[in-house]
């Protein structure tokens, strides 16, 4: 499993490292976090809106339900 932030220093953005990560392993399930919303990144074209993404600032009881639920989610 991949866990990544949506905005990277350098102008690179989660996709653009998850994407070729899920090219060369095809079963890596990604969780995605941020400290925006969900519709502010996809609306820019950050994100893809079928991703798992995790809201900033999160518990760590969130993460780890969100890390079974990403785990748990059927590759498509």
């Amino acid at each position: 499993m991949l866990l990544t932030d949506v905005l990277l220093p350098g102008g690179l953005n989660g996709q653009e490292v998850a994407d070729p990560a899920q090219a060369k392993y095809p079963t890596l399930k990604v969780l995605f976090m941020s400290g925006y919303a969900r519709d502010a990144i996809v609306d820019q074209g950050r994100l893809r809106p079928d991703v798992q993404l995790i809201g900033k600032p999160f518990t760590s009881s969130e993460l780890q339900q969100q890390v079974i639920d990403t785990l748990d989610k059927p590759i498509t």
